[in-house]
């Protein structure tokens, strides 16, 4: 039988964890779809699945395996592709972000991508948390951060600034504070990460530390905005997520001259190696649509 196709299969099973559901996806007979998989595993001499009346797990050789049919998979995609052979870039690509980045930026950015490249399928899996991108399978992971695990490969798309914002209605009743010690008699909503809250504010070269003292956190930067929002207190928000609202003047910002911490918005994935066409372009358009002096969301509107 056609090893390609027989590893595609495979690939397919472990990401969906039933043969059924292959056999629909790839419009296959849910014999055939045995057949692949059992041609794979007397090929490579390794069980691959375990198999229950309840579910599938990969075994340990399978766990390598499926790193190893995907990198061939991938490298004759992109032979097929780059040989103009393929007549469209195709492929599947799995994708996990921060929520908030993925409301306001990603889904936006993706749905452009496809127009141009409609057969490129993307599963986005939008997790407020580090995912491991072996264990969870995927392929190209949106992190805020300014450290990257060993083993994985970044290649930076923005820089994300934060803001201290509050509603008009929370300012008018509790006062704008013009100095951070003024954040001492004010109500902060604060992110529940384990942490003590603090701010760093940086003006002239000096940086001042500040507890972020109030009686509401959450562990979602949307329920952040939506209590500030609703007249809570002051936030800090990605400036990517509140565009908006400060345009909108539904949210105001607070000590706009003192600078908060700013992080990398990286592009973080496996290998350089056999990496399919269809990730090189997608990781490409994000960094032509969020590079640049600035990100698109800090540069100043246009007429």
């Amino acid at each position: 039988m056609d090893r390609l196709t027989a590893m595609r299969v495979f690939i397919d099973i472990a990401e969906r964890g039933s043969m059924s559901a292959t056999a629909d996806a790839l419009d296959m007979s849910r014999p055939m779809v045995s057949r692949y998989l059992e041609s794979l595993e007397a090929w490579l001499g390794v069980r691959l699945l375990h198999r229950t009346t309840r579910r599938l797990a990969l075994t340990a050789p399978g766990e390598a395996a499926l790193k190893a049919c995907r990198d061939m998979v991938a490298l004759a995609d992109d032979m097929r592709a780059q040989a103009g052979e393929a007549g469209e870039v195709q492929g599947r690509l799995r994708l996990t972000s921060s929520p908030s980045f993925a409301e306001a930026q990603l889904t936006a950015a993706v749905v452009d991508f496809q127009a141009l490249y409609p057969r490129v399928e993307i599963d986005l899996v939008m997790l407020d948390r580090t995912v491991d991108l072996v264990q969870d399978r995927i392929d190209l992971a949106i992190r805020l951060t300014n450290r990257i695990d060993e083993g994985l490969v970044s290649r930076q798309l923005a820089i994300c600034r934060s803001v201290l914002c509050a509603s008009p209605g929370y300012l008018a009743r509790a006062g704008s504070p013009q100095v951070p010690a003024d954040l001492a008699a004010h109500r902060c909503i604060t992110h529940s990460n384990g942490l003590a809250p603090s701010y760093n504010l940086a003006n002239g070269g000096k940086v001042t530390p500040v507890a972020a003292r109030g009686t509401l956190s959450a562990n979602e930067t949307s329920i952040l905005k939506a209590a500030a929002l609703a007249g809570a207190g002051i936030a800090m928000l990605p400036a990517y997520y509140v565009g908006e609202e400060l345009a909108r003047g539904t949210l105001e910002t607070v000590l706009a001259d003192y600078a908060l911490d700013t992080i990398a918005i990286q592009a973080v994935y496996l290998s350089r190696r056999h990496q399919p066409l269809p990730l090189r372009l997608l990781i490409d358009f994000f960094a032509d649509r969020f590079g640049g002096e600035l990100a698109p969301w800090d540069r100043p509107p246009t007429a």
